[in-house]
């Protein structure tokens, strides 16, 4: 039996993707090395766009209301704050904030609706070999009791991560460069007292330190070690060092931890993959791309992938694009994580530099700046990463035709909708993994609606009327809520757009 798309890797970016190709039917199969769910996760945030994403597949579930809203980011040099971030005024008036939760939370949201859905993760099972031809892959796996399986699959994605086993089979080289040699990192419980509604970031002492407020009096905090630290750590030994230096610096006594929850350490490096696509095997998440923590944007870029790869997957499975629909993946992808690596690295470099001109700098220049209000706004809707725009891209050529409103290309904000029936939706509630039609009557709705369906499927497309606003033009909303098509009312146009899109010549 073949399946259509095995996914090796069952973090966010896995596990996201399979839901998408689920909810279409898709066949398929999810495998991890690991023996079960991770308990512990370093990624922490869930930017608006990573809730979008989740929202958009029915996975975000009740994360919103287990979750911290994380609203107030402060800089220090010893006891002096010299910058404070407010996150939550940033994008205020956008509707989905970010979420302060474990990557282990979203993890579990995103396997329920996968179960959902009929599917689950194969624990255990190790990707070791994977062999590709026109018609597929064939992929080899080694599961607990060391038996090893041959599986066929139409698609192999790699979303295992950092050390990808399937980027190295496919030859895919990863190039970049080490940020931090080495980050210890500890959970604790404890009442300190810092802000509850973000993290405190101390620049001295030639190193950083932050501590970050996590649900249920949580706090995690994490340090970079002298070079001269040995290597191989014990969790105590762990937690001593990075407790030890978190109250020289923070002059909190260590009196009031009631429990250490977690002790690790990792190394941060940039890295991009020199393609996302070798023939039937693609990547996607960490095992494309990997970038400093600063800002949390590698979870959410990673479920941008899932996103972007998932409406196409399902396309070309379906037989409804040619497979070439897939090569747009890194088209539009590729470059959104080449300018988060640039962005994240450039904020490490100047927030903790490495001689005392930068610092001069630093403090002189880039600190005051930093503190306007409109430069904190244009910081925080990239890092939400609401701003993202495929803009110029293979799927929307760069065109000055429409002086006001969203291009193709664009995201389309979350607006209130009215379906067929009278009823009201939200529009990215509404996608649920389709295409929207948005027109501003019922009637040119559902004609350019059936013109996207003869291309697309009927099951994939449906038709909405915004409620507030007056449209003068027809939009086609793509399953990851960017703007496909943008023009008059015009059925036959869109459909030739689609075609086009679809079956490139």
């Amino acid at each position: 039996m073949t399946d259509t798309v095995l996914i090796a890797g069952a973090g966010p970016t896995g596990l996201a993707l399979a839901v998408h190709l689920a909810l279409h039917d898709i066949p398929v199969r999810v495998v991890d090395a690991a023996p079960g769910p991770a308990t512990t996760s370093r990624a922490l945030g869930l930017q608006p766009r990573g809730v979008e994403v989740l929202e958009r597949i029915g996975a975000l579930g009740d994360l919103p209301q287990r979750a911290q809203s994380s609203l107030t980011m402060s800089y220090n040099e010893g006891s002096r704050t010299v910058l404070r971030f407010q996150v939550g005024q940033a994008v205020m008036d956008q509707p989905k904030q970010t979420l302060l939760i474990s990557q282990a939370e979203v993890e579990g949201a995103l396997r329920q609706r996968l179960r959902e859905l009929g599917g689950e993760v194969e624990w255990h099972t190790r990707l070791v070999g994977a062999q590709q031809d026109d018609r597929g892959v064939t992929v080899t796996v080694r599961t607990g009791d060391d038996a090893e399986q041959h599986v066929q699959a139409e698609w192999l994605i790699g979303c295992d991560g950092a050390h990808s086993t399937v980027r190295k089979l496919a030859g895919i080289g990863f190039p970049g460069r080490k940020l931090f040699e080495r980050l210890l990192m500890v959970d604790v419980r404890a009442p300190w007292p810092f802000d509850r509604n973000g993290s405190t970031t101390w620049m001295d002492a030639g190193h950083m330190l932050s501590v970050t407020a996590l649900p249920d009096d949580t706090w995690r905090v994490f340090t970079e070690p002298p070079a001269d630290l040995p290597d191989q750590l014990s969790e105590s030994e762990i937690a001593d060092r990075v407790l030890g230096d978190f109250a020289r610096r923070s002059g909190v006594s260590l009196d009031t931890v009631a429990e250490v929850r977690w002790a690790s350490e990792f190394r941060i490096h940039r890295r991009l993959a020199d393609a996302y696509r070798r023939g039937r095997i693609l990547l996607a998440g960490d095992a494309a791309h990997i970038q400093s923590p600063s800002g949390g944007q590698g979870q959410n870029t990673g479920l941008g992938d899932s996103e972007n790869l998932g409406w196409k997957l399902v396309l070309v499975a379906r037989g409804s694009a040619d497979q070439r629909l897939l090569d747009t993946y890194e088209g539009e992808r590729r470059p959104l994580a080449r300018n988060v690596l640039r962005a994240t690295s450039t904020a490490v470099d100047i927030m903790l530099p490495d001689n005392e001109w930068k610092r001069l700098v630093r403090d002189k220049v880039v600190l005051p700046i930093f503190r306007l209000p409109a430069v904190q706004r244009r910081v925080w809707l990239a890092a939400s990463q609401l701003g993202i725009s495929y803009r110029g891209g293979p799927l929307a050529p760069a065109s000055h035709r429409w002086a006001q409103g969203p291009r193709p290309g664009d995201r389309m904000p979350d607006i209130r909708c009215r379906r067929s029936d009278g009823g009201e939706v939200m529009l990215h509630a509404a996608i649920s993994g389709r295409w929207v039609v948005l027109a501003g009557d019922e009637r040119d709705a559902a004609r350019h609606a059936t013109a996207a369906a003869t291309q697309l499927g009927a099951d994939l497309v449906i038709p909405l009327v915004p409620v507030e606003t007056s449209a003068h033009d027809v939009l086609l909303i793509r399953p990851d809520g960017h703007i496909g098509w943008r023009g008059r009312p015009a059925p036959d146009r869109l459909a030739a757009w689609l075609n086009q899109v679809l079956w490139p010549a």
